[in-house]
């Protein structure tokens, strides 16, 4: 059995960022605890050359702090467009196979995020150009899917 996908680098960017915007600094210095948390994840996924965390691995305050910044993030990348329904193997919509689309209720938080991740930097989808005003977030949420940056 595989593993289930774990914490991405750049979702621990992600969240980091959300951090800093929610809880700014107020000397310029200083990080709020769930930066100085997530940060020493970052640091050490840095240090050992790993993409991915074990979730499991956390600090409570770490996990807190991603659950927080996870709870943010868009579901699911469907734009109510859906070629699998018509067959295709790779929807035209939203850039998910037709077993994704088919299984996403039941995928776990990471292997969402690990689809999300692929269709973010494959940007082939119609969410990211030809429908792109679909896939805007609604007012108080974030579309940071990946390194930090809106698709």
């Amino acid at each position: 059995m595989e593993d289930a996908p774990g914490l991405h680098i750049t979702d621990l960017e992600a969240a980091i960022n959300w951090w800093r915007h929610r809880s700014p600094s107020p000397d310029g210095i200083s990080a709020c605890p769930e930066v100085r948390a997530l940060a020493e994840v970052y640091a050490l996924m840095v240090y050992h050359h790993e993409n991915e965390w074990d979730l499991r691995r956390l600090k409570p305050l770490a996990a807190d702090a991603i659950h927080a910044w996870y709870a943010t993030t868009p579901d699911s990348p469907c734009i109510a467009i859906c070629s699998t329904a018509q067959g295709d193997a790779l929807c035209k919509g939203c850039g998910r196979t037709f077993d994704e689309v088919r299984d996403w209720p039941q995928l776990s938080p990471m292997a969402k995020r690990a689809v999300w991740r692929r269709i973010t930097l494959e940007a082939t989808a119609w969410r990211f150009n030809r429908y792109a005003e679909r896939a805007q977030a609604p007012e108080g949420q974030q579309l940071d899917l990946s390194q930090g940056a809106a698709p």
